[in-house]
């Protein structure tokens, strides 16, 4: 198991090493497995970025943001210009349902709205405005309701796991209940355990993950 000083070297080594992060001012404090970053980034890529990369680090428990986004003069964008930016780049996404999807900006501040079929439909909508010039932040409240009425089969979603060779499936319970799964076991990292809700995520009919995983230390 990793000391404090190790994670706190392994996920600031991890941070210099994302191009993105290289030139951010970002500091990271470690107690008992649990990683707090601290300091300014020019903008909300980065603020996810540095977050994503944190959780990439083995054994960290979780992670706290402390981040402050200090967008530039150059950068600014009023509340209507990051509206239509926003909508832009929905309408050139090919994941995005665009009529089923509703956005509003206040102070920089985006937040969306509405109804998907998929997971990965509404993630792809985060990702989608997340990267554009003054964006402060994305709040998604777009609810998933699967227009499927597949029978969730429990071998279906351990086939999945098992395909993805970062994943011990046998580690995993998978408990079902209609189209909400209870997932209990253990992972070897954050990384992983984020990659198994996708798993059960892409699974036609699932309205609800309850991720009870531990990571093992």
């Amino acid at each position: 198991m990793k000391s404090d000083i190790e994670l706190q070297r392994d996920v600031m080594d991890e941070i210099l090493w994302d191009p993105i992060l290289h030139a951010a001012e970002i500091g990271v404090i470690v107690k008992q497995g649990v990683v707090t970053l601290i300091g300014a980034v020019k903008n909300y890529a980065e603020k996810v970025a540095a977050e994503k990369a944190a959780k990439r680090v083995k054994e960290v428990k979780s992670v706290v943001m402390d981040l402050s986004i200090r967008i530039t003069n150059e950068s600014k964008r009023s509340d209507e210009e990051i509206a239509g930016a926003a909508l832009n780049a929905l309408k050139w996404s090919s994941f995005v349902p665009e009529d089923r999807v509703k956005l509003k900006v206040k102070d920089a501040w985006i937040t969306v709205t509405g109804e998907v079929e998929w997971q990965f439909q509404k993630e792809s909508v985060t990702s989608a405005v997340e990267h554009l010039v003054g964006v402060r932040g994305v709040t998604n409240f777009i609810k998933v309701k699967p227009s499927l009425n597949a029978i969730l089969v429990k071998d279906v979603i351990k086939k999945a796991l098992e395909r993805s060779a970062d994943i011990d499936a046998n580690s995993i319970d998978i408990q079902l209940s209609g189209g909400k799964i209870l997932l209990t076991g253990k992972v070897r990292s954050w990384g992983q355990r984020k990659e198994v809700e996708r798993a059960v995520w892409a699974t036609p009919g699932v309205t609800e993950v309850n991720d009870q995983l531990t990571i093992a230390s």
